[in-house]
């Protein structure tokens, strides 16, 4: 069964074009971890938030994930960081076309 892992916090930019070129080696680095199917980048520039939405192979990578870039975003200094992990239901979300 694959985890849908959803991650949000406080973020004053940069946004946009500024922010893929900021981010690029950071977004290189992320399609390596393990058990990563996809990541879909959100940012938010008028509630000052940022995030992302990830599709996992299993439960195990999405925790691991989740633990160690929780980590790494309170070295960045952003101090609180909300994360929610979801079973996905393939077929439910097949009919709705999800690149499941």
């Amino acid at each position: 069964m694959k985890y849908l892992l959803q991650v949000d916090f406080p973020y004053t930019g940069p946004w946009g074009q500024e922010m893929t070129r900021t981010m690029n080696e950071l977004a290189q680095s992320i399609a390596k971890e393990p058990g990563l199917i996809w990541k879909i980048w959100t940012e938010n520039e008028s509630a000052n938030e940022a995030g992302g939405i990830y599709l996992f192979q299993d439960k195990s990578s999405a925790l691991a994930y989740l633990d160690m870039h929780a980590a790494r975003l309170k070295s960045f200094g952003i101090p609180h960081v909300n994360g929610k992990i979801f079973a996905v239901n393939d077929d439910l979300s097949r009919i709705d076309n999800a690149p499941v």
